[in-house]
């Protein structure tokens, strides 16, 4: 199991914590500064290329020639590199060597020694390393992957990528390096396993020794195949990811008129002996539209908030490297076929987490140090589990929930995709999460999925039900029994069906002397821990 994230240290107090240096303007960087200051979040950009240092400022914020310069100006900011490939290595060590969280461009590096090198020291300083294999946070792929997983094609037997086009051209690195990460990341979630055999082949036409496309096929354990075919030599864009299963497939596309995705449920029959296709209209999935480059910007500020490593963090990259090096050494072998060799398993501190034996947890998962779970319980790959967490008798977690530290989740209690619960929530037993508005026995709605959010030391009592797509307010208390089906707000008291504000409680958890629609201006103090409070349109502490 790995356990990463017990390694990550409490993100920093300072005002700049949540807001990021950028380093690189370039074509992906612009992109990067775009979505950073849309999210309120760009620090500052370091180029020391005037043109891209004059087109840098337009975003507001302040241009540095040096890291340095940024690094002294903005005290424990985390920082973003967008530089060209063979400077990732360099630029994400003097990062986390001055103590900040990185974010990385793909490839975390150009070989698996200085992969480890950096993953290892992020471990040891305690800092998020986050890589952007961008295609995990594109919601077309994540709607994809829960087909996948949900069972939709059955047995997975065959999956291709095809990353096509023409342009642009690096000279750092070649093909394989440039568009394949992407790709590969993937291919290792859906498998859930590394290949034991790679074999690349390509072809070296613009300049001797640097190769502008590749075909990659890749043997799995499990029998699944695959192959990657990419080029910067195509007169076309094309970017697909098809996946073959037992029983459907599935296509997602990602072209000028936009990306979807499309469910096929074709089957092989065989009649006397002979296998037979039976073909079905596609059935388009639906996702969400974000644009994914922001919705991995926002993964990386929630892992700097909650500590919780990202879904793309240093291990995950460094098992992309390990893939990129067998197929470096096929193509220098012309071809053959090569076994893998894995990057040999961090070393970790011996963290205290107990797991029942009769617990299931997915070996996916990550769980922090001092965590309990306890009997029956299932962690599914993919969920991420803070520190000093108690999961009680029969409780699951699903790949997609997200819990922070010192969480209590009490017996009989499912956590699904799309919950997260900030550190401190208490969950009473046998309260209840939903994930879908509608649901329909007989209809699908997994690409339906809502957010649920139950910020910072809320507590949800025993039989409660709390509907998908709501907030609930930072240590806000809903009754035993409720049912909220909207927002709760911070430090409510909510009861009934439908749950309805009828007060409000301290941070301690006892109810104030307040009525469920206080005067504006009016204060109180806690019976309990004695903090003065304010009502302000909402309960401050005064």
């Amino acid at each position: 199991m790995d356990d990463t994230r017990a390694t990550l240290a409490p993100p920093p107090s300072t005002p700049g914590a949540a807001r990021v240096i950028l380093v690189g303007h370039g074509g992906w960087g612009r992109n990067i500064a775009r979505n950073l200051a849309n999210l309120r979040a760009l620090a500052a950009v370091v180029d020391n290329d005037r043109a891209r240092a004059l087109d840098a400022e337009r975003h507001g914020a302040p241009v540095y020639a040096t890291l340095d310069e940024a690094l002294g100006s903005w005290p424990a900011a985390p920082v973003a590199v967008a530089t060209p490939a063979a400077t990732h290595a360099f630029f994400v060590r003097h990062a986390l060597l001055a103590g900040r969280d990185v974010f990385v461009e793909k490839p975390l590096a150009l070989s698996p020694g200085d992969g480890e090198g950096l993953v290892r020291l992020a471990a040891e300083r305690g800092r998020v390393l986050m890589v952007g294999h961008l295609l995990n946070y594109h919601p077309a792929f994540l709607a994809l992957d829960a087909q996948v997983r949900s069972g939709v094609v059955g047995r997975l037997q065959y999956v291709y990528s095809n990353r096509l086009n023409l342009g642009r051209f690096r000279k750092e690195e070649n093909i394989l390096w440039s568009f394949a990460p992407h790709d590969i990341s993937v291919l290792l979630r859906l498998c859930g396993e590394a290949p034991d055999q790679v074999g690349s082949s390509g072809g070296a036409f613009l300049k001797p020794g640097q190769y502008d496309t590749t075909v990659t096929n890749l043997r799995f354990p499990s029998g699944v195949r695959a192959h990657v075919f990419v080029s910067w030599l195509h007169p076309v864009r094309e970017h697909r990811l098809v996946v073959v299963g037992s029983g459907g497939m599935l296509v997602f596309e990602d072209g000028a008129e936009g990306a979807h995705v499309t469910h096929y449920d074709h089957r092989i029959d065989w009649i006397e002996q002979e296998p037979v296709a039976t073909r079905s209209e596609g059935r388009a999935v639906p996702f969400a539209r974000d644009e994914p480059l922001g919705l991995e910007m926002k993964a990386f500020l929630e892992a700097v908030l909650t500590r919780v490593p990202p879904r793309t963090d240093g291990v995950e990259a460094l098992r992309v490297l390990d893939v990129l090096d067998a197929c470096e050494r096929s193509l220098a072998q012309g071809g053959a076929s090569v076994d893998l060799v894995v990057s040999k398993p961090l070393p970790q501190p011996p963290f205290d987490v107990h797991v029942h034996p009769s617990a299931i947890v997915g070996a996916g998962a990550q769980v922090g140090a001092g965590s309990r779970i306890w009997h029956f319980a299932h962690v599914m790959d993919g969920a991420r589990i803070g520190r000093d967490v108690v999961l009680g008798q029969s409780v699951h977690v699903a790949g997609g929930a997200i819990l922070g530290d010192r969480v209590r989740v009490q017996n009989h209690v499912s956590l699904y995709d799309g919950v997260v619960l900030e550190d401190d929530v208490f969950c009473g037993p046998s309260c209840v999460f939903t994930n879908v508005v509608r649901p329909r026995a007989h209809v699908s709605r997994k690409a339906e999925y809502a957010r649920t959010l139950v910020r910072r030391g809320a507590t949800i009592g025993a039989n409660a039900t709390v509907v998908c797509g709501v907030e609930v307010g930072a240590f806000a208390f809903i009754g035993a029994g409720a049912v909220v089906t909207r927002d709760v707000p911070a430090h409510a008291l909510v009861t009934g069906s439908p749950a309805r504000v009828r007060g409000w409680v301290c941070a301690c958890g006892e109810k104030l002397p307040l009525g469920a629609a206080p005067q504006y201006g009016t204060t109180t103090r806690c019976a309990r821990c004695e903090v003065r409070w304010v009502w302000n349109g909402a309960l401050e502490a005064g």
